[in-house]
């Protein structure tokens, strides 16, 4: 089944020409010009993807983030005319994956588009071989790559694309350290740059929470610095 798409922007051309190029590429499209349209699209609707504005007249990207974030583990796109660190640092924060500046061209949006779809429903799978086991277990900690599930003490733990992918990642490689620029480039799949850095950091720090990892005394993911992190056991 061809992948659900929500695209939500006030500036009813952007919107309508996002539409058009992603339904060119076989996706299935819905659009909303508000916040509260959205909003009721997402708690009725159910999506693969969401690409947000940040600037809506009532209900801004940020609040309708909160809303996916709460039920929903699939990707976000930020779009905004505001390219700010901190407003991209809020985004990253509440576990948006991407983040696009206006103006944009919409073949770049179509193809980080993609990027995300393909992450989102293939990485647990990728080049695995099939004697490989399914679970990754340590420290109380579990991933599952069938069921892209992972638990901590027996209880479920709600992850994003990217912090699922970061984790496993990590796990996959556990006993070495991973360099940031290694570790963006495999999940992210695009060139480091300085800026890289901060987002590998933020998502770090989300993934984090949600595990219940201490920073300062981490049973899970230490960070060496000035080169990356590692997870030991």
């Amino acid at each position: 089944m061809d992948a659900h798409i929500l695209v939500v922007d006030d500036e009813k051309t952007i919107t309508d020409l996002v539409g058009i190029y992603l339904k060119n590429e076989g996706y299935q499209v819905t659009l909303a010009y508000t916040g509260a349209d959205a909003a009721r699209e997402i708690l009725t609707n159910e999506f693969d993807l969401a690409v947000l504005d940040i600037m809506l007249p009532d209900v801004d990207g940020f609040e309708l983030l909160r809303t996916i974030r709460n039920n929903h583990t699939y990707p976000v796109i930020m779009l905004t005319a505001r390219d700010s660190q901190t407003d991209k640092i809020e985004g990253l924060s509440l576990g948006a994956d991407d983040y696009v500046v206006k103006p944009f061209r919409p073949l770049e949006l179509v193809a980080r588009v993609k990027a995300q779809l393909r992450r989102y429903t293939k990485y647990g799978a990728r080049g695995q071989a099939e004697e490989e086991a399914s679970e990754i277990g340590f420290n109380g900690l579990v991933i599952n790559r069938d069921s892209r599930s992972v638990m901590v003490d027996e209880k479920p733990v709600r992850l994003t694309p990217l912090e699922y992918s970061i984790l496993l990642y990590l796990a996959e490689n556990r006993g070495r350290v991973v360099p940031v620029a290694d570790l963006f480039q495999a999940v992210w799949g695009e060139e480091f740059m300085s800026s890289s850095n901060n987002t590998v950091m933020v998502h770090i720090r989300h993934l984090r929470e949600k595990i219940g990892d201490d920073a300062q005394n981490p049973r899970f993911i230490k960070n060496i610095w000035g080169v990356g992190y590692t997870i030991e056991g």
